[in-house]
């Protein structure tokens, strides 16, 4: 997309706004598609977390996605959207058994990273299918903060407790049909994805009745100019022949699943902004925009990088900016960055803005969320529409209280 397309839509649909270019999401599925090509059975399931907007799941599916979910709401959300239950695996952390429960009653695959879980599931319901989450103890993604697979986290069964796992599953009789790993996002070494995988066959190696296998996903995405990324290409190379292998060593053919989420929706994404004030320290000049961390908290949160433009004057002198936002705290988009001159009314546009931008946008302040919009064929579509001040208040219930009677003055 261009800059003179931004500022339109921007115009036509105001500030702050999302903006997803289709084009870009079909040829990201198409690159992961191509790079396994050499595996006939591929599953990819768009991790629903990542960009969870209707229009977007509908996208996906017309490619062939399937879903990764987390919580029963994603699964109603992609159900909502058209896909089959077959089509959809749920793997929540530290829910309710009932919700797993009302999940499996839709018919989506279930699966299940915690041992207590696992044994009261399969004892309830040893004839429906279930895939096990295994923690490989390897750590293959970047910021602490989205790296799951290390001795400490909180996700998986770790592999050290195979023989309880195995004794639960023989004295339940439940039906293991997938094995699934995630080592955490942001995956910069091929070779430390390749021994996870080794550890999920091993494990694998040990049911008899499999009919996937899940590697997860976590692959890096570039955030700026000349900025690595993971090898798609190279790791589909290598880990289609060693799936094939094993599979061959199985007995059967298996299908190969990977959950995307950044990789398919954070390049298609772009955050626009009005810049309100420009603001002159000792030290700093401050570009202060319509927005906050309540709409893209990243940079705040994980110290993430959004590349940012000024799109009312791309060929303008680079000056140094730091960005911030209008939230009443420390809310910091960018220190000291080098961005074409920027003044008061321009638009400034972020990149990188597809994933985990606005699905874990909030209301704080009191700010209303913005709306989203799906470049498509050359046109933009509204997909879901600025919030008002009537969606905040929409479900609060408001007390009513006795006003105090008025104190009686007392002459003496």
């Amino acid at each position: 997309m261009e800059a003179k397309q931004l500022v339109q839509l921007a115009e036509q649909f105001g500030s702050p706004l999302y903006v997803y270019d289709a084009a870009k999401i079909q040829s990201q599925y198409n690159k992961l598609e191509k790079a396994f090509s050499r595996v006939e059975h591929l599953r990819i399931n768009y991790a629903v977390k990542a960009l969870s907007n209707i229009s977007v799941l509908k996208l996906l599916k017309q490619m062939g996605s399937g879903l990764d979910t987390v919580s029963i709401q994603e699964v109603q959300l992609g159900l909502l959207a058209g896909f089959s239950p077959e089509k959809i695996i749920y793997t929540p952390n530290g829910v309710s058994m009932e919700e797993i429960e009302e999940v499996a009653l839709l018919g989506v695959q279930i699966n299940i990273d915690n041992l207590s879980i696992l044994e009261q599931f399969g004892a309830k319901h040893p004839t429906t299918p279930v895939c096990i989450r295994i923690n490989p103890h390897v750590m293959a993604g970047g910021n602490s903060n989205i790296s799951v697979g290390h001795i400490d986290s909180k996700f998986g069964i770790s592999i050290h407790q195979m023989p309880h796992l195995l004794r639960i599953v023989q004295n339940t009789g439940m039906h293991i049909n997938g094995i699934h790993m995630h080592t955490g996002s942001d995956i910069l070494d091929i070779e430390v994805f390749l021994y996870a995988a080794e550890i999920l066959f091993e494990t694998a190696a040990q049911f008899k009745e499999l009919e996937f296998l899940d590697f997860g996903s976590g692959f890096k995405v570039p955030y700026k100019k000349d900025d690595i990324q993971t090898d798609v290409e190279e790791l589909g190379k290598k880990l289609g022949k060693r799936f094939n292998a094993f599979c061959a060593e199985y007995g059967r053919d298996l299908t190969l699943t990977f959950e995307p989420g950044k990789f398919l929706v954070s390049e298609a994404g772009f955050f626009l902004a009005k810049v309100n004030v420009v603001k002159q320290t000792t030290s700093t000049v401050f570009a202060g925009i319509d927005s906050g961390f309540n709409h893209l908290i990243r940079p705040m949160l994980y110290g993430s990088h959004h590349h940012i433009e000024n799109v009312s004057n791309p060929k303008g002198k680079e000056r140094f900016y730091s960005v911030v936002g209008y939230i009443c705290e420390t809310d910091t988009f960018a220190n000291n960055r080098r961005i074409p001159e920027i003044k008061e009314g321009d638009l400034l546009c972020f990149r990188n803005a597809g994933a985990y931008c606005f699905s874990m946008s909030s209301n704080y302040n009191s700010r209303v969320r913005p709306a989203e919009v799906l470049w498509y064929e050359g046109k933009g579509h509204l997909i879901r529409e600025r919030e008002t001040f009537e969606d905040i208040i929409r479900n609060q219930v408001v007390m009513e209280f006795e006003t105090p009677a008025t104190p009686v003055a007392v002459t003496v």
